[in-house]
């Protein structure tokens, strides 16, 4: 199945003030409140998210960028990149486009890093302060979490309606009739265990993850267990996650506890709600998004 279109956005460039130059797009409404969404991974890229969460942009200002390391924001060396690195990252982001206090969209490691923004901010008052924040599909927030994703995802990877679709792709000869249709398979079928309906794979936009980015920035972290750190947090906030994430429920239920907050659980959805439940996650989002437009926001 060949990808969704995805529509240029209405500004791009590079940042100037960060040690690598990061690649950010601009989509939506000027003049409207300025949302900061940020990418999983680490070391994957913007585009993965879109066209589907162009959604935001029919009524806010949308940014994006991608992270250092990933997508056209590389490096041009091999030195490790850490957390604290893409939390510096960010409120150079915010400081270049002159966002006095971010409000952050975070999905998947996205989420973790807001996560991590906020956190740093409280002890480093020349971080602009987030203004609230929205995790989809927040990434662990222990260590231990993380331990049982990874087994979660390996198991769901070898199930049988997974394992079947790759053995009759390997024994067919579409990598010779059409290598661009083998690779959108190989793809969907590398992503399928984050699905609760695998078949909903083949609407997600195809990305790489740069394995030597995401190994150093989750060594950076070493045990981690951001619980602590999260309930110090005053912002406003939300978390949504699908009922079947490989993912554990109890890391967000966690993070939300600690935020004083009610998480939003999605039905019949996995790691990707915007692609697998979009107008679940909208009805979701939507509200929380108007309700906290007020607080001071650029």
């Amino acid at each position: 199945m060949v990808p969704l279109a995805i529509p240029d956005p209405r500004d791009s460039g590079f940042t100037t003030t960060t040690p690598t130059p990061l690649y950010w797009v601009r989509y939506g409404v000027v003049g409207r409140p300025v949302l900061i969404l940020l990418h999983g991974g680490p070391g994957a890229d913007h585009r993965y998210l879109l066209p589907q969460m162009l959604h935001l942009a029919e009524r806010y200002d949308l940014l994006l960028y991608d992270q250092r390391g990933g997508g056209r924001s590389r490096v041009m060396n091999n030195a490790p990149i850490g957390w604290q690195d893409h939390v510096a990252d960010l409120a150079s982001v915010c400081d270049e486009s002159g966002i006095a206090r971010p409000s952050l969209v975070g999905y998947s490691w996205g989420g973790m890093l807001a996560l991590l923004y906020a956190i740093a901010q409280l002890d480093d008052k020349s971080i602009p302060e987030p203004s609230r924040m929205l995790l989809i599909s927040p990434a662990p927030v222990t260590s231990a979490y993380r331990a049982e994703f990874d087994a979660n995802l390996r198991n769901r990877g070898s199930a049988p309606v997974i394992t079947e679709a790759r053995a009759e792709l390997m024994a067919s000869d579409l990598r010779d009739t059409d290598p661009d249709a083998y690779r959108q398979r190989t793809f969907e079928l590398g992503v399928a265990g984050y699905f609760a309906d695998p078949s909903k794979a083949n609407d997600l936009t195809p990305f790489r993850v740069v394995g030597r980015v995401q190994q150093s920035t989750w060594a950076s972290l070493g045990e981690f267990d951001l619980r602590p750190g999260i309930a110090r947090l005053r912002q406003p906030s939300q978390i949504v996650f699908g009922r079947d994430d490989p993912i554990p429920a109890a890391s967000s239920i966690d993070a939300s506890r600690a935020l004083q907050i009610n998480p939003v659980v999605i039905e019949r959805c996995g790691h990707v709600p915007y692609v697998e439940q979009p107008q679940q996650l909208w009805a979701a989002i939507d509200p929380f998004l108007a309700s906290t437009d007020a607080v001071n926001l650029q």
